[in-house]
């Protein structure tokens, strides 16, 4: 085992100032033997569940950290911060879960009341939640480091003894770092000094931003693509030393020989830290009035039995069977709440005129139809339960809902109100060093002439999931630049590297998380520029520990539909009554103006290609349709796929299937192998 381990690690979740991508970061830890790692991002727990989930997957124990902002005034003062009241960095670990807990709190009062540029934190808030936490004096930008410096010793030795007196002469510990700089070598002795004086015990930590030593030039790079400036600029911000990546253990003795307790005590406190997330479902209880909550299962059976005889009057036995099938599996799995929550917001949503419906495998719900999730019956079109839900299925069901954009937020509004404003939130999303964007901002700051960075980049082939070495291998006149112009190669060299880094942290479009209690007792908490309170955990992160996070997906198409009902409604034109849910499947006319390719803002349907599928199929009932907007997607237009669904509609290909059982399943796709 090495006899030293990373407590001071800043992630890619540093936002354009750390880069230990921490998949990588992990298997690094684990090569060189590391018991133990700890991330300590600046400000934030956006990386807490991806670390720990990567570093247990290589056998390495997770220290979950914070390195946190700490001011002398008020948090919550922002005159005396404009007057030029200073941050320090403090390193603050998680102990156990009670510590654990403290840590998410500190994160989330420290955005939630003192966000200022950044989110800070003060001796109040510091001291309601020290329990637990093991405190690491900081940086060279630390309190200590920064009054030492200024030739303050006894004030210097007065804040140790305070931080030693609140946390514990065994969970506070003076930070030793060594990169070679001229103030650190100022700083060390007397530190040193003073914690010998008071009894403190010494840690040594390395300050890292990246994982190789030979990783300081592209960082160099990501800091001015944070700063806006050029590798030119000589006022441009950057790194004082080249010694801030992720050293072995023996580098890290070499540096640290004359103090070696301060780096076994990297592995007492790692031994100190034990923390297990809980990853339990933590759903909110559906509560009703007149219904305690152990009668809610005989609620959703009453509603859903009331919703199928209200559409159908007499419910089939192949519907009752299907149904108690369903509701079986809900029961069994444990999700009735989570249902009743959904139909309650839909209710909402009905009653106030608010256009609502459901996208995705939720359709295949026979219950959600009974609630009026979606007008869809799915036993109509052989829709199957089984894709949405089943009891051998560890992830959630998703149940996704379309909402009028214009009148989306007050559907959203209402779940805030009805489980309160501290127990639902929506969720924070990572905007990332895409291929196109990251060549643009390498070249602006390599200082290449903007014409040559524009071409570059045009060449890269747009969609989510191309990256650079994708667009290389497959755009030959980009991969024969990049080999001919050392410009252009270089750009590419340094977008390689900083490629899929997060670059910002945004408001996700659609997702809301909700709780059955205050969230910032499970979850970290955050404020984006404009005030809007978000999680710190973007969305599968949130499912991952257990918490409920519904997709509220603002959709124009339902906004026009609705708009245009109105115009329908006010002219006088007939029908005087117009029901979107309860219109003619299979009107002719409408089948003819879909063939002629006349769907330009059509949802699905209006793309030039998509146009041009619809002339060659020429649908005439609903499942063409259907069929239309499975066969418009990469893999079978590149398959093939496309071509044999159309010539064998019209009779020009003979139908075959792979094995005569395989005929009832595909005969409505002529014997296509359509859909998953």
């Amino acid at each position: 085992m090495a006899e030293f381990c990373h407590l001071h690690v800043h992630t890619q979740y540093s936002l354009l100032d750390g880069a230990c991508r921490i998949g990588p970061m992990a298997e690094r830890a684990a090569q060189m033997g590391m018991p133990a790692v700890a991330m300590t991002d600046h400000g934030n727990l956006f990386g807490l569940v991806e670390f720990c989930r990567e570093m247990r997957a290589r056998g390495v124990k997770p220290v979950i950290g914070y390195e946190a902002y700490f001011t002398l005034g008020d948090r919550r003062d922002r005159e005396r911060v404009a007057g030029g009241q200073k941050l320090y960095h403090l390193t603050l670990l998680a102990a156990d879960q009670t510590g654990y807990r403290n840590l998410v709190k500190l994160a989330s009062i420290a955005y939630l009341e003192g966000l200022y540029y950044k989110p800070r934190v003060d001796w109040e808030l510091l001291e309601s939640c020290a329990d637990g936490l093991v405190c690491l004096s900081g940086c060279l930008h630390s309190r200590l480091n920064q009054l030492l410096l200024a030739g303050g010793r006894e004030e210097a030795a007065k804040w140790l003894g305070d931080m030693r007196e609140l946390f514990g002469p065994e969970r506070f510990f003076v930070e030793l770092q060594d990169h070679g700089l001229p103030e650190q070598g100022e700083v060390l002795a007397p530190g040193i000094e003073l914690a010998g004086k008071l009894g403190i015990p010494l840690v040594a930590s390395n300050d890292c931003h990246y994982l190789d030593a030979q990783d300081q030039s592209w960082h160099d790079v990501l800091l001015c693509i944070n700063t806006r400036t050029t590798l030119n600029d000589p006022d441009r911000f950057r790194m004082a030393t080249d010694q801030i990546y992720f050293k072995g253990p023996q580098e890290m003795a070499e540096v640290f020989s004359d103090v070696p307790d301060a780096l076994k005590n990297t592995l007492r406190i790692a031994e100190m830290c034990e923390v297990e997330l809980d990853t339990s479902r933590k759903y909110p209880t559906f509560r009703q009035e007149g219904t305690p909550p152990e009668d809610n299962p005989k609620l959703l059976r009453s509603l859903v039995t009331g919703g199928l005889e209200e559409r159908y009057g007499q419910i089939s036995d192949e519907m009752r069977e299907r149904l108690e099938y369903e509701l079986g599996v809900v029961e069994q799995t444990g999700y009735v709440d989570y249902f009743l929550i959904v139909w309650d917001f839909v209710r909402f949503a009905r009653e106030r005129k608010i256009p609502v419906g459901l996208r995705g495998s939720g359709a295949g719900s026979l219950v959600a139809h009974a609630l009026e999730m979606t007008g869809i019956n799915p036993m109509d079109y052989g829709l199957l339960f089984s894709r949405f839900m089943d009891v051998e299925r560890k992830e959630p069901p998703d149940i996704d809902i379309d909402l009028c954009e214009r009148r989306r937020e007050e559907v959203i509004e209402y779940v805030r109100q009805r489980y309160g404003a501290q127990s639902a939130s929506q969720i924070i999303t990572f905007g990332t060093l895409k291929a196109r964007n990251c060549v643009r901002d390498v070249g602006r700051v390599l200082g290449v002439d903007l014409k040559k960075v524009d071409r570059v980049a045009k060449m890269i082939p747009l969609g989510p999931k191309v990256t650079l070495d994708s667009a290389v291998e497959q755009v030959p006149e980009l991969r024969n630049l990049a080999g001919d112009d050392e410009e252009v190669g270089r750009i590419l060299d340094y977008a390689r590297k900083l490629e899929g880094l997060p670059r910002h942290a945004g408001l996700h479009a659609a997702g809301v998380v909700i709780a059955d209690r205050p969230l910032w007792e499970m979850v970290p908490l955050c404020k984006n520029s404009d005030g809007a309170i978000m999680t710190q955990w973007a969305m599968d992160d949130l499912a991952a520990m257990g918490m409920l996070k519904i997709d509220f997906l603002g959709l124009s198409t339902l906004t026009i539909i609705d708009k245009t009902v109105q115009i329908i409604r006010e002219g006088g034109r007939e029908p005087p009554v117009l029901d979107v849910d309860k219109m003619d499947l299979t009107d002719r006319k409408t089948y003819e103006l879909l063939s002629k390719g006349l769907t330009q803002g059509v949802f699905q349907l209006g793309s030039a290609g998509m146009k041009d599928l619809l002339r060659r199929l020429q649908p005439s009932n609903i499942e063409d349709l259907i069929a239309v907007v499975g066969l418009y997607r990469p893999g079978p237009l590149q398959s093939g796929m496309t071509e044999d669904f159309i010539n064998r509609r019209h009779g020009r290909q003979e139908i075959t299937y792979p094995h005569p059982a395989f005929e009832p399943i595909l005969k409505p796709t002529y014997g296509v192998l359509l859909y998953q």
